[in-house]
């Protein structure tokens, strides 16, 4: 459809013409040239013949034909390449010449439409290569119906149309960073290279420079391409830059620490060359009773003073509870283990007292009457005991 358009726009152009051939005719009345006598014809060729057979003057000898080189043949992602800048400007004129009548309102919104329209693409495609670029035109033959559907349907995934069209679709040229017919990559930080070498960079990356075929790294933070905060410092990386903040005694800096301030924090002073902090608490800046000042990294605060405790915003003395005792703090099992063993003790020492005396039959007695009260006593021991040991 394209190439259709394109023809009509040239014959529209220029029109069509036809060159007549016509031959050379005699005209009349011409008169024949006189030939020399038959006689003379033989001494003149001979003569002729000698005299060219001479060697004459430098000047009137031909001088010998240059060398001719056989013509180099261009890559095809070369001619790739030079059909796609020959196209970005293309669009760069067509968007210029089209428009500037002063008329703002009408120009918005006929470039609005003119913009991404088919006429525009085949003015562009008409001059995008020259007449004696026969590759060019070749590829372009190859590829017309690729850039109309990049036109219409992939500006906006794909911009670039030369990674989109001679590297993506037609597999023309390596991908960025690579080189050669394997595609090999680049040195580090070079986008386009001619070999593997630091020296073979042709085009860097972002935040890398160019300069005699290697890739210098771009110090960001000695120009304006950083862009850091007000209390923020700059610290250049390879390609890039970072951002980092300053310290706290610092009101901006050039750099890390309290000694690249350019003013210093409040709570701080300038000491030699650095923001030092400010200790508030060598004056009395705690007025409160019972209160003791205590000092923080540019700043202070107020606290109660020993045994004293904060009770709705007044320092009160603290109170010591009294001891309750050696039984006040023991657990119940410990209280269990302490009955057991008491109960043991008093039925050891009857039987001591039963096997002292005389009879035998009081030492009976006894330990009968300790077996009956121990157990008349084992429903109630424990609230007995309890009540015993703890003096109730």
């Amino acid at each position: 459809m394209l190439h259709v358009l394109r023809s009509q726009r040239l014959r529209w152009r220029w029109g069509d013409s036809a060159v007549g051939a016509g031959g050379l005719g005699s005209q009349p009345g011409s008169e024949m040239a006189s030939l020399p006598p038959r006689g003379l014809v033989p001494p003149l060729l001979w003569g002729l013949s000698l005299f060219l057979s001479l060697p004459g003057p430098v000047w009137l000898q031909p001088s010998p034909s240059p060398q001719s080189s056989p013509p180099t043949e261009l890559h095809p992602c070369h001619t790739c390449r030079g059909l796609v800048d020959s196209f970005n400007k293309g669009l760069e004129r067509t968007i210029r010449d089209n428009f500037g009548g002063g008329n703002t309102a009408w120009e918005e919104e006929k470039l609005s439409k003119y913009k991404d329209s088919e006429t525009r693409l085949v003015e562009v495609l008409e001059s995008v290569c020259s007449k004696s670029d026969f590759e060019c035109h070749r590829l372009l033959e190859l590829s017309e119906e690729l850039v109309e559907s990049w036109w219409f349907h992939k500006q906006q995934e794909a911009p670039d149309l030369f990674q989109w069209l001679c590297s993506d679709s037609l597999k023309l040229c390596c991908p960025s960073g690579t080189f050669g017919p394997s595609c090999l990559p680049c040195f580090g930080p070079c986008a386009r290279c001619s070999g593997p070498e630091e020296s073979n960079c042709l085009q860097c990356k972002k935040g890398w420079a160019l300069h005699h075929l290697k890739c210098v790294d771009i110090d960001e933070c000695g120009t304006e391409r950083a862009s850091c905060g007000s209390n923020q410092f700059c610290v250049n990386t390879e390609g890039s830059y970072e951002c980092r903040d300053c310290a706290k005694a610092c009101l901006g800096c050039m750099g890390a620490g309290p000694g690249r301030c350019k003013k210093c924090s409040p709570g701080y002073q300038q000491v030699g060359s650095k923001c030092l902090d400010v200790d508030e608490c060598e004056t009395e800046v705690c007025p409160g009773e019972n209160e003791q000042c205590e000092n923080t990294e540019g700043s202070y605060r107020c606290v109660c003073a020993e045994g004293y405790k904060q009770m709705e915003g007044v320092c009160v003395k603290e109170q010591i509870p009294e001891s309750a005792g050696f039984f006040s703090e023991m657990t119940e099992d410990e209280l269990v283990v302490l009955q057991q063993m008491f109960f043991g003790v008093i039925i050891c020492a009857l039987a001591t007292l039963a096997a002292k005396g005389d009879l035998v039959f009081t030492a009976i007695f006894i330990g009968a009457v300790a077996a009956m009260t121990g157990y008349w006593l084992s429903e109630r021991s424990d609230r007995v005991l309890e009540g015993f040991i703890k003096g109730r």
